[in-house]
């Protein structure tokens, strides 16, 4: 009996190397139609271009979070800044998954705030002044950037995310009456929990 072989080769649709026969291969789909072939070196890759893996239903979102962080140590090492202890997450993965981009972008920001050296500053005042009001508010246009508000009845500072900065997390405004902030900022929409980590209300749903 005569055995015959395909004569289709396979080939990774991000490096475009021939794939070898029983080489293991990943589905992914660029842009949310057709699936393509992804060789097990280049999987990473297509994840950090937000393709979607087969089989595996993740905003694309999530993983550019994953790229920024790693990003950011890699920032903090070259310029030898000083690296803050690491901050627990604001929610879960298994949580994080179940979130739109929007909700995503604010749980992004707490997290990068949350590691930040501000996040002592706030707390101190805290300790000080008590609890603080709270916003996370995207500002408008393709920036990206976010403001993080915490206002006390006799101080508020501001903070501007910048999620794709080499300094994602700096000081924008601060103040001593509340009447000066802006009505966007005043929607209070996140907490200072006792350890001084700032959470969305969001996630407590």
């Amino acid at each position: 009996m005569r055995v015959t072989k395909s004569n289709v080769a396979q080939v990774c649709a991000v490096c475009e190397r021939t794939l070898l026969m029983g080489e293991q291969t990943y589905r992914f789909s660029p842009g949310g139609g057709d699936y393509v072939d992804v060789c097990p070196l280049c999987q990473d890759v297509a994840l950090e271009h937000g393709w979607l893996r087969e089989g595996l239903s993740v905003s694309p979102t999530l993983h550019a979070m994953s790229r920024r962080r790693k990003q950011k140590s890699l920032w903090q090492t070259l310029l030898g800044a000083r690296e803050e202890p690491m901050a627990d997450p604001v929610v879960s993965e298994p949580i994080l998954r179940r979130l739109s981009d929007d909700e995503i972008a604010l749980v992004e920001a707490a997290d990068l705030f949350n590691a930040s050296q501000f996040r002592r500053t706030v707390a101190g005042v805290s300790k000080s002044l008590g609890p603080p009001q709270a916003s996370i508010v995207p500002l408008s246009g393709v920036s990206g950037e976010l403001v993080i508000t915490f206002a006390w009845d006799i101080s508020w500072y501001q903070y501007r995310i910048s999620p794709e900065a080499p300094q994602p997390v700096r000081m924008a405004e601060r103040g001593q009456d509340m009447n000066d902030l802006e009505p966007p900022f005043m929607q209070w929409n996140a907490m200072l929990t006792e350890d001084g980590r700032v959470v969305p209300d969001l996630v407590h749903v």
